[in-house]
C-alpha cells in the first residue's frame, strides 16, 4: 500500500548531521556568520571561524537548514554549482542580537525550533524526514532502535524513488535519541553519546526517555502535560498548521490539531485537552480567536488569515520583537537576500506547483 505523506512533507535528506545532535550555541553562531557571508560554511577557514571541527561545520550547516534558519541556493557566480546559505527572516527574528532569544535561553524557543524542524508546507518542506516519521507516522510510542529504523525505511521506500542505505537511516535514529533523551536517563550507549546529550539543549524538552532492561534497551516518547511548553507556542503551532491549507478566516477542529500527522499534537506529544487549554488561554486576549463546539466537536475559529495571526501570537511571547527599532519587515529582508525567494521558487518548481502564490512562504517577495 502506497503512502506518499512523507514525500509531501519532507525532502529526501538523511544523515547530513554527521552523527552530531545540535549543540548549545551552534545556531546563533551559524546565523551570525551567514548573515554577512553566505559562503561561511564553504570557506577553507570555516572550522576556525565557527570554532568547531570540520565534521561539525557540516553538522551546523545541516541543522541551520533543517530548523529553517537558512535556505540554500546558488550564488551569483554562474560557473559555480556550490550552494550558499542565506539566513531566513525567522532566523533574524529569533537569533539576532536584538532578536527574540539569540542564545536560546528560554525552553519555549526550543519547542518552537522543534516545531520548525518538523513543520512543512509547499516551498518549505522539512529537511528531517526521519524525525518526521518518528513523531508523525510511526505507529508506536515505545520502540527499539531497530523498530524505528525499519518503520522509517518502509516510509522512505514507499515515498521516494531512491532512498539512502539503511545505515544512514540508522544514524538518524541514533541521533534522534541523542537529541531528546535527558542525560540523566541515558544508560550505556556508544562512546561520546553522553557528551552529545550534555551538549544538546533539546534534551531539556523531555520528549523521550530510555526504558527497558539492561541489554535490551528500548526508547519511549513521553506524553502528558508539558509545563515548559508555553500556551502561545502551542497556539502559534496550531495556527501555523492551519495556514498550510488556507490564507483566510476559517476553522480547524481540535481533533485534527491533536491527531493528524504533521499537527502540533503529534509534534509536541500533547493531548487534545492540553491543546484546548492553551488555546482558551490565548483566545482570552485575542478576539480573532475563539473555541466553538458543534455536534460534539470542538474547533478553533479564526477571523483573519492564520499565518499572520500565528506570528502575532508568537511575537507577543517575546515582547513584540517586530516592534523594536530598525527591525526589518519580511519585505526588507527579502530585498536584502533575494536568493531566499529564488530558493523557494526552486523548491516549488521541484514540487511542480504551477502557481507559487498558492504556497504560504517564509519570505514575502
Amino acid at each position: 500500500m502506497s503512502d506518499s505523506r512523507l514525500a509531501e512533507a519532507a525532502h529526501s535528506s538523511f544523515a547530513r548531521h554527521e552523527t552530531f545532535a545540535p549543540r548549545f550555541g551552534w545556531l546563533h553562531k551559524a546565523y551570525m556568520q551567514v548573515q554577512s557571508n553566505p559562503e561561511a560554511f564553504l570557506a577553507d577557514d570555516a572550522p576556525v571561524q565557527l570554532g568547531v571541527g570540520k565534521n561539525m561545520v557540516y553538522a551546523m550547516r545541516y541543522w541551520s537548514r533543517a530548523f529553517k534558519l537558512t535556505r540554500e541556493h546558488y550564488g551569483d557566480d554562474t560557473n559555480s554549482r556550490a550552494m550558499l546559505s542565506y539566513p531566513t527572516w525567522e532566523a533574524r527574528w529569533l537569533l539576532d542580537e536584538d532578536g527574540a532569544d539569540p542564545y536560546l535561553e528560554e525552553l519555549g524557543s526550543l519547542w518552537l525550533l522543534h516545531w520548525w524542524l518538523l513543520s512543512s508546507r509547499p516551498g518549505t518542506k522539512s529537511w528531517a524526514p526521519s524525525w518526521y516519521v518518528a513523531f508523525h507516522l510511526a505507529p508506536f510510542s515505545r520502540f527499539t532502535l531497530a523498530d524505528l529504523t525499519q518503520v522509517i525505511v518502509r516510509h522512505v521506500n514507499l515515498s521516494f524513488p531512491e532512498g539512502p542505505v539503511e545505515a544512514s537511516i540508522a544514524k538518524d535514529v541514533d541521533c534522534i535519541t541523542k537529541m531528546y533523551v535527558p542525560a540523566q536517563r541515558l544508560r550505556g550507549g556508544a562512546p561520546g553519546a553522553f557528551e552529545d546529550l550534555l551538549s544538546c539543549p533539546f534534551r531539556e524538552l523531555g520528549l523521550m526517555e530510555q526504558v527497558g532492561q539492561r541489554g535490551s534497551s528500548e526508547w519511549e516518547f513521553t506524553s502528558g502535560s508539558r509545563p515548559s511548553l508555553p500556551a502561545r507556542i502551542i497556539a502559534y503551532a496550531c495556527l501555523d498548521y492551519a495556514a498550510r491549507t488556507t490564507r483566510n478566516a476559517g476553522s480547524i477542529s481540535l481533533a485534527r490539531l491533536a491527531n493528524e500527522p504533521g499537527a502540533p499534537g503529534r509534534a509536541f506529544r500533547i493531548r487534545e485537552a492540553d491543546i484546548a487549554a492553551a488555546l482558551e488561554k490565548v483566545a482570552a486576549s485575542h478576539q480573532e480567536l475563539q473555541l466553538v463546539e458543534a455536534v460534539g466537536q470542538r474547533s478553533l475559529t479564526f477571523t483573519s488569515g492564520p499565518f499572520d495571526l500565528a506570528w502575532d501570537v508568537l511575537d507577543e511571547q517575546y515582547d513584540n520583537v517586530r516592534s523594536r527599532p530598525n527591525f526589518p519587515t519580511r519585505e526588507d529582508w527579502a530585498r536584502r537576500y533575494p536568493k531566499l525567494a529564488e530558493a523557494e521558487k526552486r523548491e516549488l518548481k521541484q514540487l511542480d506547483i504551477i502557481d507559487p502564490q498558492l504556497a504560504l512562504t517564509e519570505e514575502t517577495v
